[in-house]
């Protein structure tokens, strides 16, 4: 719709008449400065000089000053008139008076003003654009208001004289006041919730504007490209982001991210609904509001992010960004597909979120070591009293735990990586407290002027022994998440479970071996071979022993029965070891065996009976018993080497205890019996490196006695008399 027209006979003028629109009827070009009485809108006419000068500019000025901003600008009486058409811009007036000869008159600055004010957009756009023309056509003429345009189209205007200034600067503001009501009417259109008559004239005057710039190449007009295509993609960004800054609900965090995802679902069905169907599909309008919202909402959750959260409160964050928002908005069944086929990515950067996750790793594991730490003491002040083992579990055992527990199963339901990572720091917490937990324990049980009675002693050890099995299956939870460096504070947790485990069981055997000494001092001897006395006092006492440990859990019961197997066939081999008994003849080592088998059956049995966890210890005495019945030297080499693979830290002593045991004292078949140990890395100087089966370590062979090889004489010395007293 063309609202200057140029004169049938301005193309001929020539000269400096070219190109300029009002040429022919310079009257014309006062009129741009008159009032709105063309109009038939029914507004006053203002005397001309209203229009022009300094004064017009002020009234501008202040116009714009009093409802330029926008969104909160009151709607004028005319105003809902010219919304209710269906195009958006009512019944728009004549665009100027006429001149006399019947063509239309551009309006003033001030009229066009009006039009703004009345939302008449596509009419006031216009006239804008007619006022920027008239800038840039008519550079030579005293009323223009801009200077010449170089003939070259690549070279850039000279800058405008003083009208041409005050008229650049009146289109600016033109343009600052239309914009303004455009991206108003863009906000209060999903505000609104229905359908909104305006959009239509924002489409209009899009489309106008992106024409005007295909007419102008870049540097012909100031302003020009103005690419409010572009600036409408802003504008719906700011009236999303304006829309969720207005989501204050009381109630706290949760509270409010639940209002942000209820206010996205219900702006982006109204667009949906009603808003994007007032758009060409060429604009994308959907996808222009969707990536809006999308920005807008990690916006809003960035600033939650970089602000102090407690640690419910990162928890709720961290979840409702990975697991609420997209089940609740990306998964909604109305505004999810739009939402998804836009593939706008994470609201937050990665690297914001592993501050958070590493935010609310390190809050918990301040937390949670306080906590152990005071669970902890508390337990450890019941520790004199008569308390029983279940008291001890489901005090300290199930407390501790339970406070870890509950990150271990809230951090696994946030992400996979997170609860890893979760599940390794706290296994570090873990074992700082089991450290604790060991020195405690061991300084209360070894402490001796600090015991408690004898007869609650066992009972205090069963307790804290019985921690030892949650502590260590919670561990091994932890580790199991699979964290690449979760292996070592495993181990150290199960070295210090284990301390405790044996500490609990030194305690509990105590006294046994202290009532088993004096039957283990009569074995080996003379009268050993003739009365099982000592022996059967012996297997009495350990199966009585056994039933003071039913109260033990099954973990702790079978650790300390198989230290108990391995300390009373040390204390049994130890005498044999020592020298204590000495064949003489095939028939003195023949009853030694015989007897050493049927006892090595009866120990068997016992701890078959007690479920012990080693029987690998059940061959010790077998293999001994072989050594001293054995003849051939081939054959006693032979189970030698069978000694040393079952049992890798014997060492040569205890090898020549046992020959001297059996009596055997020829160099040359010794020579060669021990030689198997040094040939198989058991030789005397070589410590040996830990390992797994160890039992001749803690038996102390005595060195063998090196003897003269010739006999000595006895000397026989003269008695000496008395010595006679003085006389």
């Amino acid at each position: 719709m063309p609202l200057l027209r140029r004169p049938p006979g301005g193309a001929a003028g020539g000269g400096q008449e070219d190109g300029d629109p009002f040429a022919t009827n310079p009257e014309s070009r006062r009129r741009r400065r008159a009032t709105l009485g063309g109009l038939d809108s029914g507004v006053p006419r203002r005397p001309p000089e209203e229009a022009g000068g300094g004064k017009r500019g002020s009234l501008l000025r202040l116009a714009l000053g009093t409802w330029g901003q926008r969104g909160t600008e009151k709607v004028s009486p005319v105003e809902g008139q010219a919304g209710d058409s269906a195009d958006g811009a009512g019944q728009r007036p004549e665009s100027g008076g006429k001149d006399k000869d019947g063509n239309r008159e551009p309006l003033s600055v001030l009229e066009i003003l009006e039009l703004i004010q009345r939302r008449d957009l596509v009419a006031a756009d216009a006239q804008i654009i007619a006022l920027e023309a008239e800038c840039a056509l008519a550079p030579s003429r005293p009323p223009s208001p801009c200077p010449p345009v170089s003939p070259s189209a690549g070279s850039p205007p000279p800058s405008p004289g003083p009208a041409g200034g005050r008229r650049a600067r009146d289109v600016a503001l033109l343009y600052r006041a239309l914009l303004a009501q455009l991206w108003a009417v863009v906000a209060e259109a999903v505000a609104a919730g229905r359908a909104v008559a305006p959009l239509r004239a924002v489409v209009a005057v899009l489309e106008q504007e992106e024409a005007a710039d295909a007419r102008s190449p870049p540097g012909t007009v100031p302003g020009r490209p103005r690419g409010l295509r572009r600036r409408w993609h802003e504008a719906v960004a700011r009236a999303a982001s304006e829309r969720l800054a207005q989501v204050a609900p009381a109630g706290g965090l949760g509270a409010r991210l639940a209002a942000l995802a209820a206010r996205v679902v219900g702006d982006l069905g109204v667009v949906r609904s009603h808003v994007a169907p007032a758009y060409p599909p060429e604009y994308g309008a959907l996808g222009v509001y969707a990536r809006g919202y999308h920005r807008a909402l990690a916006q809003q959750l960035r600033a939650l992010a970089q602000r102090p959260l407690a640690v419910p409160d990162l928890y709720l964050l961290l979840d409702w960004h990975s697991n609420a928002y997209p089940r609740e908005v990306l998964g909604h069944p109305e505004v999810g597909a739009l939402l998804r086929t836009q593939e706008l990515g994470p609201l937050l950067p990665p690297e914001t979120q592993r501050d958070l996750e590493s935010s609310c790793i390190a809050a918990v594991k301040a937390k949670v070591e306080v906590a152990v730490a005071q669970e902890l003491q508390l337990s450890e002040d019941t520790w004199p009293e008569d308390v029983t083992s279940q008291d001890m579990e489901e005090g300290l055992a199930t407390r501790v735990t339970g406070l870890l527990r509950a990150h271990v199963d809230r951090a696994p339901q946030v992400t996979p990586e997170f609860g890893r990572e979760m599940a390794h720091s706290l296994l570090g917490v873990l074992v700082a407290f089991l450290h604790s937990f060991q020195r405690k324990v061991e300084r209360f049980l070894e402490a001796p002027g600090e015991l408690p009675p004898p007869d609650g002693s066992p009972g205090r050890a069963i307790a804290l022994a019985n921690c030892c099995p949650p502590f260590r299956a919670f561990a091994e939870r932890l580790a199991q998440f699979g964290h690449p460096e979760s292996e070592e504070p495993r181990r150290q947790a199960h070295a210090a479970l284990d301390r405790v485990t044996r500490a609990c069981g030194h305690v509990l055997s105590r006294r046994l071996f202290e009532d088993l000494k004096p039957h283990f001092g009569k074995l080996m001897k003379r009268k050993w071979l003739t009365s099982s006395d000592a022996f059967d006092s012996i297997v009495m006492l350990i199966t009585g022993f056994a039933q003071t440990l039913r109260p033990l859990h099954p973990e702790p019961h079978q650790v300390l029965v198989s230290e108990l197997h391995r300390r009373v066939l040390i204390e049994y081999v130890r005498p044999l070891l020592q020298g204590r008994l000495v064949c003489a003849s095939a028939k003195a080592r023949s009853r030694v065996a015989a007897r050493l088998g049927d006892e090595a059956r009866q120990l068997r049995e016992l701890f078959t009976r007690l479920d012990s966890a080693s029987p690998w210890l059940d061959s010790v005495v077998p293999r001994l018993r072989e050594l001293l019945v054995l003849e051939d030297t081939a054959a006693l080499q032979m189970e030698v080497g069978a000694l040393a693979r079952d049992f890798p830290d014997v060492r040569r002593r205890h090898v020549a205890a046992l020959l001297d045991a059996r009596g055997l004292r020829a160099q040359g078949p010794r020579r060669e019996i021990l030689g198997v140990l040094q040939d198989l890395g058991g030789s005397e100087a070589e410590a040996g490196p830990p390992r797994h089966r160890t039992f001749f370590s803690e038996l102390p062979a005595p060195r063998p006695v090196r003897c003269l090889p010739f006999h000595l004489p006895r000397l026989r010395l003269p008695r000496r008399s008395p010595a006679r007293p003085p006389p």
